[in-house]
């Protein structure tokens, strides 16, 4: 049986993934903050385990204590697959280098780049033990490529997990897994995190005007559609280990 955790399952992108994959008849694990009752609910109607586990992914002894119980519940099973989806993240500080605060900069590092090094290490460590492929997604950003002002901190931390993907793909290839591991950009979608940024300082943000734009003109993706084309691509699309997909290839495929 098939086995998927995602981070940031609550709400937006995450939720929508969970959703998808219920449908598919697959097991979910959802790691965040708070639960999402629908998706239990949804479970219970369709028959597939799933559980909702509490975690806060800007604690290193946390995210350790939390994934090495997830971790050990789950390979026990003896699962075919493991889907990790690292979804969570976060987009403050919105800031000029210079009027930054210290403690938004480093929660982001954490959640963003921090949090997925320790859980895709976590779970490529125990693989072995069972012979279970792993399947890593790593939700990034059009910023971890493109410079954005204001958005330092978050570009960085995006362009770090970009690299972490690339690489940890090229390790696996040498010692010959079945693993796999991707990155992918999502493209502005109506989420919170959206919200966070139409709420900005145009001090903060030089292009706030273009993303309130975006909304007003409808121009934002729904977070169901991503998931749907992201699902596709892990379950029926065959992923190259190692690419950064953005999801506007997808919808042009």
């Amino acid at each position: 049986m098939k086995y998927a955790i995602i981070t940031g399952a609550s709400k937006g992108l995450g939720e929508s993934i969970a959703k998808r994959l219920l449908q598919e008849q697959i097991a979910v694990i959802s790691v965040s903050r708070t639960e999402n009752i629908e998706l239990k609910n949804l479970a219970i109607e369709k028959g597939i385990e799933f559980k909702h586990v509490s975690c806060n992914l800007s604690l290193e002894k946390e995210i350790q204590e939390v994934f090495m119980e997830i971790a050990h519940c789950i390979f026990e099973k003896n699962p075919t697959e493991i889907l990790l989806f690292n979804n969570a993240g976060v987009i403050e500080p919105i800031q000029k280098v210079g009027n930054l605060d210290q403690t938004p900069i480093i929660r982001n590092i954490k959640v963003n780049l921090i949090a997925p090094i320790l859980i895709t290490n976590l779970f490529l460590s125990q693989a072995p033990l069972t012979n279970t492929k792993v399947t890593v997604i790593n939700v990034t950003s059009g910023a971890a490529i493109r410079s954005f002002e204001g958005w330092s901190v978050y570009g960085s931390s995006k362009a770090g997990l970009n690299m972490f993907t690339q690489t940890t793909a090229i390790e696996q290839a040498d010692l010959k897994t079945k693993n796999v591991i991707i990155g992918f950009s999502p493209g502005v979608m109506d989420t919170g995190m959206q919200e966070t940024i139409r709420s900005t300082s145009g001090d903060a943000f030089k292009e706030l005007e273009k993303f309130k734009e975006y909304k007003e003109k409808n121009l934002l993706l729904e977070t169901d559609t991503v998931a749907q084309r992201l699902v596709e691509l892990v379950l029926r699309g065959n992923p190259e280990s190692g690419r950064v997909y953005h999801i506007k290839e997808l919808l042009e495929s």
